[in-house]
């Protein structure tokens, strides 16, 4: 079953010990290589690297555990802050769902302007 596009997107639909969203993606995922930003909520940003974007949410490089249902703030280059909540956290990389779906506007320009080893390019 698909879930419908809409401007929210709720993450937290179990299926025994998976979630949901493992399963069914709302998007392709796009493999990325973007420097960027992460703040948890109260805490101050760090460093990271996106590994993969997509209109629902990403993966990064995070060495400190995140816990799942934290609120944060991914900052990429040019952009207003997104925020987002963790959904998992696994040997250092974080996967998260935005509070609100990129538009596809918004995602194709993001993808356009790096190549995949993380050189910024402007458009």
């Amino acid at each position: 079953m698909r879930r419908p596009m809409g401007s929210h997107w709720k993450p937290y639909s179990y299926s025994g010990d998976h979630l949901a969203t493992q399963e069914d993606r709302c998007a392709p995922r796009c493999k990325v290589n973007i420097p960027a930003s992460l703040r948890l909520s109260g805490a101050k940003s760090f460093h990271t690297m996106l590994h993969d974007l997509l209109l629902g949410g990403f993966s990064a490089t995070a060495l400190n555990r995140m816990h799942v249902g934290s609120i944060c703030w991914l900052t990429l280059p040019g952009l207003e802050s997104l925020q987002a909540e963790v959904v998992w956290w696994e040997r250092g990389v974080v996967g998260c769902a935005f509070a609100k779906l990129l538009s596809p506007i918004i995602h194709d320009s993001i993808l356009s302007r790096y190549r995949g080893n993380g050189i910024f390019r402007p458009v």
